[in-house]
């Protein structure tokens, strides 16, 4: 844990808007998702597969934890972010992320870091969703039309 609870401020605990969409796909599930900037587009594609995890109601902000991701592109960038995601949900402590902030952005040297707000995942306390078992590169887009004020990713996960 990157900070203890009594290191959180009063902004730790606002949770911004939902701007993702579940989409139907063959076996899986598409996470459609936006945002005002690319940085907040992809901010929500990881709170769109937690949120597919288990429902976020249920989830506290306890505990902050790092993750960093890097790539050779855009694409890559946002597949190895949400790889990390899913990483920190899969072994201790299995993070559950109510809240998603990415400290660095920055798409010339294809490296995020984020800082991201929850708690450990419990049987009992947290409804089990579906278990998402991979990202995929399959049908992944990336629109960044910042002439349009257009910011959306979709990202196919493997359930």
């Amino acid at each position: 844990m990157d900070e203890e609870q009594g290191g959180l401020t009063e902004d730790d605990f606002y949770i911004p808007p939902v701007k993702y969409e579940y989409l139907d796909h063959t076996a899986d599930v598409q996470l459609h998702a936006w945002g005002d900037t690319l940085k907040e587009a992809f901010e929500q594609c990881g709170m769109a597969m937690f949120a597919y995890m288990t429902e976020m109601e249920y989830v506290q902000i306890k505990e902050v934890h790092t993750v960093e991701a890097n790539a050779d592109d855009l694409m890559g960038l946002l597949y190895h972010f949400l790889d990390e995601l899913l990483f920190l949900f899969s072994v201790e402590p299995f993070l559950i992320c109510k809240k998603l902030v990415i400290t660095e952005f920055n798409t010339e040297e294809f490296r995020i870091v984020c800082k991201c707000y929850g708690e450990e995942f419990q049987i009992g306390k947290h409804p089990q969703g579906a278990e998402v078992k991979a990202i995929t590169y399959s049908a992944m887009q990336i629109i960044d039309q910042p002439k349009d004020n257009k910011y959306e990713v979709f990202v196919i996960i493997d359930i």
